[in-house]
């Protein structure tokens, strides 16, 4: 168990989508073209524009709030933001890191891509989410288990 905990905020989220993304790309190119379906490019500017606008509202309520947006530093935390988009998601910013994967994953048309997908998931809740919300609950207590309790860990 220590190992795990050693992993827990290492890596940036960002970074983790991006190995993801080359993961998801690696299959891709070593598939046979019956995994792979070509779609129109446009079904991934959906996702792509949604992950834009989550994540620009997400981080401006941070630095509305004048509060941390650092991953590694939940500790620095200076206030519990529930308002706007994190009265939907807890996790809006990871969110959007998951809808590039999606909207990657269908430019792509590997049928397989959602496994990366569930591994994004996998790790950002185990390594990142997990650790933030039990330094979220040692500083704001209540308050944050009641959050919890109202808002979903994703969606």
């Amino acid at each position: 168990m220590k190992v795990m905990r050693s992993l827990e905020l290492k890596l940036p989220p960002p970074l983790v989508a991006v190995v993801v993304a080359l993961l998801i790309y690696a299959g891709d190119w070593l598939s046979p073209d019956s995994l792979r379906v070509r779609l129109e490019p446009l079904w991934a500017l959906l996702p792509l524009g949604l992950s834009l606008l989550l994540a620009l509202m997400a981080v401006g309520h941070f630095f509305k709030a004048g509060t941390t947006v650092h991953p590694h530093c939940p500790e620095k935390s200076s206030c519990l933001v529930v308002h706007g988009i994190y009265r939907y998601s807890r996790n809006p910013m990871y969110l959007s890191l998951l809808l590039i994967l999606v909207a990657w994953s269908l430019h792509l048309g590997w049928l397989l891509a959602p496994l990366g997908w569930v591994l994004f998931v996998l790790w950002i809740t185990r390594f990142q989410i997990r650790p933030e919300e039990r330094m979220l609950e040692r500083l704001f207590g209540e308050e944050y288990r009641a959050y919890c309790r109202q808002v979903r860990r994703w969606l």
